[in-house]
């Protein structure tokens, strides 16, 4: 049902809205994560181009132009945002697309701002359309257009809001309108990270979480950990678990080898959703092609979740391939589950 424009906004100051706790944004996951670029491990061409445009930001006392980051989850993309507040000497305003329901909403956020805040905007794809428009004028002129009495009498009003910068976040940068993402300033994609810098993650991690871990048990996380930061500290907090209560508390190979298959995630780093899907693909379908939403239907999972979280990994390990009439495995696929890939299988990518 289309809304009419009658919103608190109309007839009394904006209110306040407190953000949207973020799944991830809880307290241990905060002592983890970096304070400053210095501490930051990995993206390094990414961090190289925000350092240059922080400090040129703050020479000119200028707020730092809008940042759109983008790329699959658990990359750090929350984790940049409060780097660039912190190294702009700003404070950080954290919320999320979904919960921005009203023009209220929105607009309580941003005449709290004071000069020169961070707003990150989580999962800002799921912006409802109608308060994407109202952030245009935010970004662009940094006013907000409010409209006082009903009917005839209405009037607008521009009111006036502190310079900001609005970093964004997304993992599904193709449901960004053109015209919210051409107001962007700065856009960056996050990558899968080498294993080389997941091990330097959980290393730092380990010393924060005060455990003693071996080389090799930092390399053996860090190799099973999909390129994810979020995923390789999510495990090394398990295997810290399973390294106390059935170990001496060290983390070596051979611990953090049996923690992890007890977890289920096998040594290519596939969980059991992982390789869930691909058995669906291979034996119900015959290897593919098959549509997202059968394999998702099949598998008891949601679409956009197999599409976003599950999919990106194996198409970068080349576990199955994307074709214009569906997902079809590779033969690295059935080599991985133990099956014979049939003959023609490598020409069905094609």
């Amino acid at each position: 049902m289309p809304q009419t424009d009658p919103d608190p906004i109309e007839t009394t100051l904006p209110r306040e809205v407190t953000p949207a706790p973020l799944a991830e944004d809880n307290g241990f996951d905060r002592t983890l994560r970096p304070r400053n670029f210095s501490e930051v491990v990995g993206q390094r061409a990414l961090l190289d181009n925000l350092r240059v445009f922080v400090q040129a930001a703050k020479a000119r006392k200028e707020p730092l132009d809008h940042v759109l980051f983008c790329g699959p989850p658990g990359l750090g993309k929350t984790s940049l945002a409060h780097v660039i507040a912190h190294e702009l000497g700003a404070q950080i305003h954290v919320t999320s697309g979904p919960a921005l329901e009203k023009k209220g909403d929105l607009a309580g956020i941003l005449t709290n701002l004071a000069e020169n805040d961070v707003l990150f905007i989580d999962e800002i794809h799921r912006l409802n359309p109608a308060i994407e428009e109202n952030l245009y004028p935010a970004m662009e002129d940094f006013t907000f257009d409010i409209v006082i009495g009903e009917g005839a009498g209405a009037r607008g009003i521009k009111l006036p809001l502190q310079r900001f910068t609005l970093v964004g976040a997304t993992t599904r940068t193709g449901l960004l309108t053109g015209p919210l993402r051409d107001r962007f300033g700065i856009v960056n994609r996050l990558d899968y990270y080498p294993a080389s810098d997941l091990q330097e993650i959980v290393r730092r991690s380990a010393l924060k979480m005060e455990v003693h871990l071996a080389e090799d048990g930092a390399a053996e996380i860090a190799r099973r950990s999909r390129g994810t930061p979020r995923i390789a500290n999510r495990l090394l907090r398990r295997v810290r678990d399973f390294a106390e209560v059935e170990g001496d508390g060290r983390i070596t190979r051979a611990v953090a080898d049996r923690a992890l298959a007890r977890l289920e995630v096998d040594s290519a780093g596939l969980d059991p959703m992982d390789r869930k899907i691909l058995s669906t693909l291979i034996d119900k379908f015959g290897g593919g092609p098959v549509g997202l939403d059968t394999i998702a239907a099949s598998v008891g999972e949601q679409a956009d979740t197999v599409e976003d979280v599950y999919e990106p990994f194996l198409l970068m390990e080349g576990y199955l391939y994307r074709t214009p009439r569906g997902r079809v495995a590779t033969p690295r696929g059935y080599e991985h589950l133990g099956r014979k890939a049939p003959a023609g299988a490598q020409s069905t990518l094609l």
